[in-house]
């Protein structure tokens, strides 16, 4: 049977079974649906784009005039020109390298073990990453109310940074470890079989060639931790405190950039207060850009690499 006879019986089998042959689309209809598809695509993200850049405008065209030197290293007083933020900015500094240096090393090790010692499929593997989907689908709010009550009345670390960054990378080690295991995924199997064939030791070769194919997404996850910490105000609060005062060591208590603006946004009674909202969100609205835009330049650097 030639293809013209095929096509016959196909359109004779269709014809017996539904009464009639099944009609051609226009041409002029197809070419209508994808223009309007198209145009809904375009809308979409033409309202996303514009929603990010008036919520940018806004922020920043209200908070940048009162940003300057003073406001950013003198200390916090509540009233007078001199409410600066330098406090705030040190916890913050506190509580991202406190949070980084525990939930980096935890996370990276526990997806080189999902990724390259762990049996693949494995009730351990299943049950590993089922609580760490868990962990990144849980309220913020939670976090900080599981931290209030092991960290800071259980292991009686009381309102300090310890307990706030301890609470911060629970939160964190979810994305590091998927993030991770991900970069480690998309190393080339060849590299592994190339080491085993020239007799390297499994450890050598995750040192040596894994690890290094895999920095890109490490760095980027790590970077993205970092917004995740400074964008953070409830496990904080409820954590490491509001004291705005620069922290002596990390068991006093402190408040980070986000903490300090939800405290400001309570006393929102007068202009200088207002003003005072406006700059410190115009401060982490360009810490987190200046993230974003980091993460690409070393992810494309990398690449390059």
């Amino acid at each position: 049977m030639n293809s013209s006879s095929l096509a016959q019986a196909v359109t004779e089998g269709i014809t017996e079974s539904t009464g009639r042959a099944r009609p051609m689309p226009n041409p002029a209809i197809r070419r209508w649906k994808g223009r309007l598809l198209v145009g809904l695509i375009i809308l979409a993200t033409a309202a996303t784009t514009g929603t990010l850049l008036w919520i940018l405008w806004h922020i920043v065209s209200n908070g940048i005039g009162h940003v300057n030197w003073s406001f950013l290293t003198s200390n916090y007083t509540r009233t007078g020109d001199t409410s600066g933020i330098w406090p705030m900015i040190v916890s913050t500094v506190y509580m991202v390298a406190l949070s980084l240096g525990i939930a980096a090393p935890v996370g990276i090790m526990g997806a080189i073990y999902l990724t390259e010692y762990a049996q693949p499929g494995s009730r351990v593997v299943k049950v590993i990453r089922f609580a760490t989907e868990s962990l990144a689908g849980i309220p913020s709010i939670i976090y900080g109310l599981f931290g209030l009550t092991l960290f800071v009345s259980t292991f009686k670390l009381g309102f300090s940074i310890l307990a706030g960054a301890l609470t911060l990378s629970i939160v964190i080690l979810p994305v590091i470890i998927r993030t991770t295991e991900e970069a480690l995924m998309s190393v080339p199997e060849a590299y592994r079989e190339g080491s085993y064939g020239l007799g390297a030791s499994r450890l050598y070769t995750i040192w040596r060639l894994i690890l290094p194919g895999a920095m890109p997404g490490i760095i980027s996850s790590l970077i993205l931790c970092i917004g995740r910490i400074i964008g953070e105000s409830a496990p904080v609060f409820l954590t490491a405190g509001m004291v705005a005062r620069i922290p002596d060591s990390v068991f006093d208590s402190g408040r980070t950039l986000t903490v300090h603006l939800y405290k400001l946004t309570q006393e929102l009674f007068s202009v200088h207060e207002w003003n005072q909202a406006y700059a410190t969100a115009t401060v982490l609205v360009l810490i987190v850009l200046t993230l974003n835009i980091t993460t690409r330049l070393l992810a494309r650097r990398f690449n390059k690499g």
